[in-house]
């Protein structure tokens, strides 16, 4: 692998040298945006606590959104990193998009590229690297049946317009997103950040085994119905997933697609104690979208229950003629952050007293999207708790609850502590974007089988 700041450089420079060149080449009426995105990142896959696959991936990935008489399309094309060959190629495909535009429809709602400035977000960190990262994970892991994918290195996305934009994000980062077997039973659990600590990671690593342990115990069956529940960090990033899928969108509420449409139109609300914001502070994924555009260092969006703002794409704010806040055209949250509460991690089980301790779910999606319900499958190490105590692992169920329950009247507390989940997506290339979370004790969580 490079270091961050050789691979930061030379794709720093690519971008540059084939953006400029494009430019120079641009005939009068046409406009042009450039995009960046690569990774240099050692990928370990283990199973049985042994590697199984071990590999590094460097790519740069160059792209560009072109525009000429209210038309527009992209081209795409992976680098090899050769400046001269890349600008031949890029070339070529200006040419196709010059013979292809005036062919599509003209674009009611194009958005003309314009000059949104110069940012630079570097994250330096620092990483396990060739024998030390096999060692430090497998010492600790020599005891247990691990099987999971270490990803780490260096990701980086740019962009530059032909009106003078450029902007520049890199971040060094890794993931180890593992679970811990006996048979058919499993744990799992994910540590991440920028600087990887020994300590924090056999931390991660006995949690899960102490609740794999647990799991060895005989499962208790319980009957559909409404339980006293809290939802860990990671059981709460699950749920959250679903913000990205329109209940945060103006266009989807536009539409009709927007579970929390109720909450826009004052017909429900939510706990004075939930608050969600954008924050790119936390370094996971670039400010800027598509366009250029630069979002708020922090942007709340619902703030003690109250809704502050959908996100709004400069595409809807034309499209719908309102003020847009530089979402992406996707208009999902890209840095979400569910802001903490008071209850602390000693006194999670205490407070929960008899109920459910759920560490994981999966399988969610819309039962009602209008009255914003989601139903889902408890996973890993779902707990029964009696008088505070871990008592019997549950047997799987179902759950169907609506978010204006969960995050409104039936929410108790909210944990003082976070933890960042990270994107774990590697499909082409691993991921930008993450979210942090808190724990959450709510009052009735509706079990349906």
């Amino acid at each position: 692998m490079m270091s961050f700041d050789l691979y930061n450089d030379e794709s720093r420079e690519l971008l540059k040298f084939i953006s400029e060149a494009l430019f120079q080449d641009l005939h009068q009426g046409e406009s042009l945006t450039v995009h960046f995105r690569g990774e240099d990142t050692t990928y370990v896959r283990w199973n049985q606590s042994k590697v199984r696959q071990n590999t590094s991936v460097l790519q740069r990935n160059l792209s560009f959104e072109y525009h000429y008489n209210g038309r527009r399309l992209s081209k795409s094309f992976t680098a090899q990193g050769v400046l001269e060959w890349d600008l031949i190629t890029a070339r070529e495909m200006l040419s196709e998009a010059r013979k292809e535009a005036p062919l599509l429809p003209v674009d009611p709602f194009l958005v003309e590229f314009t000059n949104h400035g110069t940012s630079v977000s570097e994250y330096r960190g620092s990483l396990l690297s060739g024998e030390d990262l096999i060692h430090q994970i497998a010492v600790s892991a020599q005891e247990v049946d691990l099987a999971g994918l270490y990803a780490g290195g260096s990701i980086a996305t740019g962009n530059r317009n032909s009106s003078g934009q450029n902007h520049w994000f890199a971040n060094e980062s890794f993931f180890m997103d593992f679970s811990l077997y006996n048979q058919q039973l499993a744990a799992k659990s994910c540590y991440s950040g920028f600087h990887w600590d020994q300590n924090k990671f056999n931390d991660s690593l006995a949690l899960a085994r102490r609740q794999l342990e647990v799991m060895n115990r005989p499962r208790k069956k319980l009957t559909p119905g409404n339980y006293r529940a809290y939802l860990a960090p990671s059981a709460i990033s699950e749920i959250a997933s679903m913000f990205a899928w329109g209940p945060l969108s103006y266009r989807a509420y536009k539409n009709g697609a927007n579970a929390l449409k109720k909450l826009q139109d004052k017909e429900r609300k939510l706990s004075p104690q939930f608050s969600i914001s954008e924050n790119f502070h936390l370094g996971l994924t670039p400010r800027f979208n598509d366009l250029g555009e630069l979002a708020p260092e922090k942007m709340q969006i619902i703030e003690h229950g109250e809704l502050k703002q959908l996100l709004v794409s400069s595409r809807s704010a034309k499209e719908y003629g309102i003020a847009g806040n530089y979402a992406s055209s996707s208009e999902a949250p890209r840095s979400l952050e569910i802001a903490a509460g008071g209850l602390s991690k000693s006194h999670v089980l205490k407070e929960l007293g008899t109920g459910l301790y759920l560490s994981n779910l999966h399988y969610i999606n819309w039962s009602d999207l209008q009255n914003a319900r989601i139903t889902g499958m408890t996973r890993y190490a779902c707990l029964w708790v009696e008088d505070g105590e871990i008592v019997a692992p549950i047997e799987d169920m179902r759950f169907d609850v609506s978010l204006f329950d969960i995050f409104g009247d039936s929410l108790l507390a909210i944990t003082d502590f976070q933890e960042v989940d990270p994107s774990v997506d590697t499909y082409f290339q691993r991921a930008l974007g993450g979210r942090k979370l808190p724990g959450m004790l709510i009052k009735d969580f509706n079990f349906t089988l």
